[in-house]
C-alpha cells in the first residue's frame, strides 16, 4: 500500500505495533504516525489500496501459534463452544480461518464489521455471548492485547492473555487481566464443562 502511494515503507516492528484496532486504524497509523497528516480522502484511497493488496495475500504466510489446533480440537471434543472475536474485517477473517483449517472449531465468528463497535468496546463480546446463548459469567476471553482485556472487563468476562501475539507494543504482563498463558495448551486447565461455555 505504502509503495503504491509513493510513501516511505514501515518496518515489521512498526506494523506489528499498529495492529489491533482494525484495518482502518492500521492504515491511518501507517500513513500518519510520525509523518505528515493525510486527509480523509487520502486515507480512504489508502484503505482501498490496502484491502486490495491484503485480499491478494490473506493467509498466504499465516501460521498458527503452537498448540492452537490441538487445543481447539480438545475443546471441541469436550463440547465447549468457541467464538472467534476479532477486529479484522469479515471479508478477511472468514477466508483466513478457513485457510488455516480451524473455521469449524468456532460456533460464532464476530468480525470488526459484525457490530457497530470494535474491541476494546464490549459489544463484540456481548454479541458473541448472545449468539452462543450463554451469559458472560460463563465465558472466558482469551486474547493477546489491552484491547482484548478491556473488552472483556467491560463485558464482565474474565480474561486470559497469551504472552505472544499483537499487543500494540505494550508488554502483556503490564495489562490488567486474570491470568497469563505462556502456551495456548495451558488454556485447558482453566476450562471445565461446568463453568465455561
Amino acid at each position: 500500500m505504502l509503495l503504491e502511494l509513493n510513501e516511505p515503507t514501515r518496518s515489521d516492528e512498526e506494523v506489528a505495533r499498529f495492529i489491533g484496532k482494525g484495518i482502518g486504524v492500521l492504515v491511518e497509523r501507517a500513513l500518519n504516525e510520525g509523518r505528515r497528516p493525510h486527509d480523509e480522502a487520502e486515507c480512504a484511497h489508502a484503505l482501498a489500496s490496502f484491502k486490495r493488496h491484503y485480499a491478494a495475500v490473506n493467509g498466504a504466510q499465516a501460521m498458527l501459534y503452537p498448540f492452537v489446533r490441538a487445543t481447539l480440537s480438545v475443546l471441541h471434543e469436550r463440547g465447549i463452544r468457541c467464538a472467534c472475536v476479532t477486529n479484522k474485517a469479515s471479508e478477511f477473517t472468514l477466508p483466513l480461518l478457513a485457510g488455516l483449517g480451524i473455521a469449524h472449531f468456532f460456533s460464532v465468528v464476530v468480525s470488526g464489521d459484525t457490530v457497530l463497535q470494535k474491541k476494546p468496546e464490549p459489544e463484540p463480546l456481548l454479541h458473541a455471548c448472545e449468539a452462543l446463548g450463554v451469559s458472560p459469567a460463563h465465558v472466558l476471553m482469551v486474547g493477546d492485547s489491552a484491547n482484548d482485556a478491556l473488552a472483556g472487563r467491560r463485558a464482565g468476562i474474565p480474561v486470559l492473555l497469551v504472552r505472544y501475539g499483537y499487543s500494540e507494543g505494550e508488554a502483556v504482563d503490564s495489562i490488567d487481566c486474570d491470568g497469563l498463558l505462556s502456551s495456548f495448551a495451558a488454556l485447558l486447565s482453566f476450562v471445565s464443562h461446568e463453568g465455561i461455555s
